[in-house]
């Protein structure tokens, strides 16, 4: 596997929106809203049954954004995110059988990890990315920036209890390219079917920074 892809797919935006959905035209109508706004990545966790075929629809119908599987734990489900076009993989946690596919399939892959062993063992993987969840219950930046003063060839992307206003003290780290976060696609905005509502926090979100 080529580890920098999951690099590249970490720097189209500076947060990853990652989205629970019920069904799949509404992933269409948040992808379209995204891209919209100027966040052209998107992570549909499988969560619920209506993920993969999310999945499908976005792949299918959505032009210029990069559609990845979260939640992904098993083998099974890797190959039937790739299946359904997801180009990218994220994991909460270490899942040795998601890596095994994604290192045969060559797609990129972002698995998860809470503490200095979990770290130290994808990397001796050849993991080179991570996700770092749940971040704020973990340590928050500074935490972040204590791992990488033991990794500093690794770049992390941190997900979990992150919101628009703390998102920048992630952001000023030089090994935070980008964040997962939820903030953007809210439950309320898609229940309203409020789009306007997802592209105005997608334009808010793809102008933040660490600066």
């Amino acid at each position: 596997m080529k580890y920098d892809q999951t690099r590249q797919v970490m720097a189209i935006a500076p947060v990853i929106p990652v989205v629970v959905v019920s069904d799949a035209a509404s992933a269409v109508e948040i992808a379209r809203a995204l891209v919209a706004g100027g966040i052209r990545v998107i992570e549909v966790t499988l969560r619920t049954e209506a993920g993969l075929a999310a999945i499908e629809a976005i792949a299918q119908q959505v032009d210029d954004i990069c559609v990845g599987a979260g939640t992904v734990w098993t083998a099974a489900q890797a190959e039937q995110a790739i299946a359904a076009g997801a180009e990218f993989m994220v994991s909460p946690g270490i899942a040795d059988d998601v890596n095994a596919v994604a290192q045969a399939r060559d797609i990129a892959y972002l698995p998860g990890a809470q503490t200095v062993s979990e770290i130290a063992y994808l990397k001796r993987q050849g993991v080179t990315a991570t996700k770092l969840f749940p971040a704020s219950v973990v340590g928050g930046p500074a935490a972040i920036k204590a791992f990488a003063s033991v990794f500093p060839e690794l770049v992390f992307c941190p997900t979990g209890g992150i919101k628009e206003d703390t998102a920048g003290d992630y952001l000023a780290l030089d090994c935070v390219p980008c964040v997962g976060g939820s903030w953007l696609v809210s439950a309320d905005a898609v229940a309203a079917g409020d789009w306007a509502a997802v592209r105005a926090a997608a334009e808010r979100a793809s102008l933040l920074s660490g600066a």
